[in-house]
């Protein structure tokens, strides 16, 4: 996607016992970590103070992972301690719900705008492409740099 363009908000309904029904999608595959959101959103999308965000999380310094719980805001799998915490916008959602009681919950995931490095990133891939299709464009055999080389190196007197 595009910088500025919005994902459609998701509204799940909630199971006759009070639990959500909430799909949570593999979180494998090339745009699964773009999905995920951080503090920083948590804390926009909920409007509350950053220190509430972390006093609602689920987390446990003796274990990285705690199991699910579902009066706490419940972060994605982390392999690394000092890994981010990072959330699921439909667990944000489901907690704003359920937890905090917010009638209205719409949960966006915007996209960051391009940076200097993805503009570079992507000019350097074009002109990769643009070497691919030269060199799969060329008729004749590739030459032989070694030959080549002793080649150039006969011609030249010694100095």
């Amino acid at each position: 996607m595009s910088a500025g363009l919005r994902a459609e908000p998701a509204t799940f309904p909630a199971h006759p016992g009070g639990s959500p029904l909430v799909p949570f999608p593999a979180a494998t595959g090339p745009g699964a970590a773009e999905a995920l959101i951080g503090i920083d959103e948590v804390q926009n999308a909920l409007n509350r103070s950053r220190a509430s965000v972390y006093r609602y999380t689920n987390t446990d310094p003796r274990n990285l992972n705690p199991p699910f719980n579902p009066r706490r805001l419940n972060p994605e799998y982390r392999t690394d301690q000092k890994e981010p915490l990072q959330f699921h916008p439909q667990e944000v959602a489901r907690f704003a719900r359920d937890v905090l009681r917010i009638k209205e919950v719409t949960v966006e995931v915007l996209n960051s705008p391009s940076t200097v490095t993805q503009q570079l990133l992507g000019s350097i891939l074009e002109e990769l492409q643009a070497i691919r299709g030269l060199l799969h464009g060329m008729e004749s055999a590739p030459i032989d740099l070694g030959r080549k080389r002793e080649g150039l190196d006969q011609s030249r007197p010694a100095a």
